[in-house]
């Protein structure tokens, strides 16, 4: 069956607008608008009979004569985005389902293989109408905001897309988990234990990040996703670590990346820092998620008796280049499987002493537990210092100095502090 056969075949289910009967051909020929394809066919179908060429009148039996609204559902999105920043925009549309199946049925009983959806003329005209007023762009991998139209109620949802930002936090101060704990008890809704705060700590570095950021962006939240954590007693200081801060439903976006560091790092009272990189998205979130870095600690360990420096490294030299086996420690054991693990020490080795304490490095793989490679955690990690060195040691001080990057960043901007 060719186009003017099919033509008069989808003629024959009823009153149809010019914007349909293209739309069933949307895919065939450039350089037309569905709403020309439509009115060409009817010109050389008017022709080839020989008849009157004539516009139908009646509604649209699959649109209802949608498309005569364009503009109409454009000023809807510019109403709908009134006092939310944005440069880039996506229209979609939830198409009513007596109109999906309408134009199904013909795609269907007519055999057409090139027809153009409903929803895809919609978001496409409507889109480029209100690009036209705003000025604003379309972008379909990341827009700012997409504008979600819903023909069956004439009403616009507008969903704003997160910022997402990349750097590295520094956290001078112990005591401070990464990110936001519930209290156990009342799981955050406020209780005695936690003194009705929600929390079982009182800051945290996502809060202490996010606070400034939120103002900054009136956004409802901030989430930090962090390459791993560190121990609430634990320093982070060196190169920092990795993080991507994920802002929620910002109203504003355009705020530059120096003025939020600046913020950020004013409002902090020296408890951590920032250095931001670069703008991310939702892939490095993953990556970031995912990726297993090598990590470096510097930690001061006590060791029970009397040994000397040389004693230790002689200990040390054991576990350096060694595989070491751990079983969950005890003191996660109550929110992680108890499972046996591998993990690597890279490198590890004496780098002093401190008020009859031993300064030791450690460069290890993502996942090795510090403080059990030293004690040995009663047998679960081995070997370990400990087992070693035939006394009892212990971790007294843990600060991270460096860990390594998954996600490309600027050359020589996370240094040493």
């Amino acid at each position: 069956m060719g186009v003017i056969e099919e033509t008069r075949e989808i003629l024959a289910y009823g009153t149809i607008c010019n914007h349909c009967l293209g739309r069933f051909f949307g895919k065939q020929s450039f350089g037309l608008t569905n709403e020309e394809r439509g009115r060409s066919l009817r010109t050389v179908l008017a022709l080839e009979d020989n008849e009157p060429y004539t516009e139908e009148i009646k509604p649209c039996w699959i649109c209802g004569n949608m498309f005569d609204e364009t503009d109409t559902w454009a000023e809807r999105i510019e109403e709908s985005v009134q006092g939310i920043e944005f440069s880039t925009l996506l229209v979609g549309c939830r198409v009513p389902p007596i109109m999906a199946e309408s134009e199904e049925m013909v795609w269907s009983d007519l055999g057409l293989t090139s027809p153009e959806t409903l929803k895809a003329q919609f978001n496409r005209e409507v889109g480029k109408a209100f690009s036209a007023r705003s000025g604003s762009e379309v972008d379909f991998k990341r827009p700012d905001v997409v504008a979600v139209c819903n023909p069956a109620e004439n009403t616009v949802d507008i969903e704003i897309n997160p910022i997402y930002i990349y750097g590295r936090y520094r956290k001078y101060e112990r005591g401070i988990p990464q990110t936001r704990w519930h209290c156990r008890e009342c799981r955050g809704a406020g209780c005695e234990r936690c003194n009705f705060t929600g929390k079982m700590y009182a800051d945290s570095v996502e809060e202490l990040i996010g606070r400034p950021v939120a103002e900054l962006f009136s956004s409802e939240d901030v989430i930090l996703h962090g390459a791993g954590r560190e121990d609430i007693d634990a320093r982070m200081i060196g190169t920092g670590r990795p993080f991507i801060m994920e802002i929620v439903h910002p109203v504003k976006r355009s705020i530059p990346l120096s003025v939020l560091e600046e913020t950020i790092n004013s409002t902090a009272d020296g408890r951590i820092s920032v250095v931001l990189d670069h703008i991310s998205d939702r892939r490095e979130v993953e990556t970031i998620k995912s990726g297993k870095a090598h990590k470096k600690y510097s930690i001061l360990v006590e060791v029970d008796g009397d040994f000397s420096e040389d004693d230790v490294r002689s200990s040390l030299s054991v576990l350096k280049g060694a595989a070491i086996s751990q079983r969950t420690p005890q003191r996660v054991a109550h929110r992680r499987a108890d499972r046996e693990r591998k993990r690597n020490v890279i490198d590890i080795c004496l780098k002093g002493t401190e008020d009859d304490q031993y300064r030791i490095e450690v460069l290890g793989d993502a996942g090795l537990y510090i403080k059990e490679l030293i004690s040995g955690d009663e047998g679960r990690t081995h070997p370990s210092l400990t087992e070693c060195i035939g006394a009892p040691a212990k971790v007294t001080a843990l600060d991270v100095i460096m860990v390594e990057g998954v996600v490309p960043e600027a050359e020589n901007k996370f240094q040493e502090d």
